[in-house]
């Protein structure tokens, strides 16, 4: 693929011109707090790039899962908030997306000034399956451009989404692509093509059935894929093991069956924990003791036993696999990391994530709101991606609508 760049959009000029830029500014928060503003300082470099060559910025951008109407615990508030904060450069917020608020606003806005509209998703026509419906939207967002706008997309985070803000809008103004999806695509290359070895996937999080598909695209291209999180029970499953009261998708098991043969077949090697910390129940506060992976239901808390992070021993072995990498991609945390107690094997693999000589990358909204909760910097690893959802799509091979549509 081809894309033109910002950096020759900047070139074009763009002083007094309105351009619109879908960010990601889809961060988790506790009420109208942001918990973990990596997404919005992601943003800051492109909207400060076109801010200082004069244009008028409009931003598009979504918060959670609103039902195609306004709802207050979704309002992109608190995340421009924040921006306003951390910018230096003025930045705004229409209540409305392209109602009366928006166009008022959006015609008063000066050179190197910022409008960020409220949640394009409160409008049910963003995330339609019909064509004519999205595209009646994407006229009424690249309307309040004028007659010489561009669009920027800078939102890696939702290229694998249709949606009108992210792909119409691409087929009506000139687009270009944004620094931080450029740094996203040419990191998930180095992942795909031309990866130095041993490359080193270490998957996470709670659902075998969310990984499947990378799961299989990485099977004979990783030299190691190390399983944690409870995902890792299903695993166990596979391999015959009795996981107590542990996470269990059981209808999963003969395809990581499947999987464990043809990665053998192929060179893939599987690592699954061989101790695992179980909870008498799923809570900070739970008793909890380590014991073997094959005897899990053997532990004081019985076939009630709740597996909630990978044990010592096993996150030694993760580490030392990390460590022996030339290129190492994480998506998921090991363990419950948001309870003290459990999150010992999640900061293990961090921790040797930031001790390798390897290229790491970080993908996952849960990966990178881990190593920040644990105390990491980002500058520790050698990329964190922001992608989430489009990360893994990539990596299974997926067209990604937000990337075909400016490819020139």
């Amino acid at each position: 693929m081809t894309f033109h760049t910002l950096n020759e959009l900047i070139a074009e000029g763009v002083r007094g011109r309105y351009i619109l830029v879908r960010s990601d500014l889809n961060v988790p928060l506790d009420g109208s707090t942001v918990t973990d503003d990596g997404r919005i300082k992601a943003s800051l470099p492109v909207l400060g790039k076109l801010t200082d060559a004069g244009a008028r910025v409009l931003v598009t951008a979504h918060l959670g899962r609103p039902k195609g109407a306004p709802e207050d615990k979704y309002s992109l508030k608190p995340a421009v908030t924040r921006l306003a904060g951390l910018a230096s450069f003025p930045v705004s917020l229409a209540e409305d997306t392209v109602g009366p608020a928006a166009k008022e606003l959006a015609s008063s806005l000066q050179d190197g000034q910022v409008l960020v509209l409220e949640n394009v998703r409160f409008d049910a026509r963003e995330t339609s399956k019909d064509d004519a419906e999205r595209g009646a939207f994407a006229d009424e967002l690249v309307a309040l451009t004028g007659e010489n706008g561009a669009y920027v997309d800078d939102a890696f985070g939702a290229v694998h989404r249709k949606h009108a803000s992210v792909y119409d809008v691409a087929t009506r103004l000139p687009s270009y692509q944004g620094d931080l999806v450029h740094t996203e695509v040419e990191v998930l290359r180095k992942l795909t093509a031309d990866t130095q070895r041993p490359y080193v996937v270490v998957l996470g999080g709670s659902k075998v059935s969310d990984k499947l598909a990378v799961i299989d695209n990485l099977i004979g291209k990783a030299d190691t894929i190390l399983v944690g999180g409870g995902m890792l029970f299903t695993f166990l499953a596979a391999e015959g093991h009795k996981v107590a009261g542990s996470l269990l998708e059981e209808d999963q098991i003969p395809v990581v069956q499947d999987y464990l043969k043809r990665a053998a077949d192929a060179g893939t090697e599987f690592v699954v924990p061989t101790d695992v910390v179980v909870a008498a129940k799923f809570a900070a506060d739970a008793d909890h003791e380590t014991v073997s992976a094959e005897a899990i239901e053997s532990s004081s808390f019985g076939a009630q036993g709740i597996g909630l992070d990978i044990g010592p021993d096993s996150a030694k072995a993760f580490a030392e696999r990390i460590k022996a990498g030339r290129t190492v991609f994480w998506n998921g945390p090991m363990g419950v990391f948001e309870f003290e107690a459990f999150s010992a094997g999640t900061k293990a693999v961090a921790q040797a994530l930031t001790e390798t000589d390897a290229f790491t990358v970080v993908g996952g909204g849960d990966s990178a709101a881990a190593v920040r909760t644990l105390g990491f910097a980002d500058d520790q690893f050698g990329h964190i991606s922001t992608g989430g959802g489009a990360s893994l799509e990539y990596l299974e091979g997926k067209e990604l609508p937000g990337l075909s549509v400016l490819d020139r």
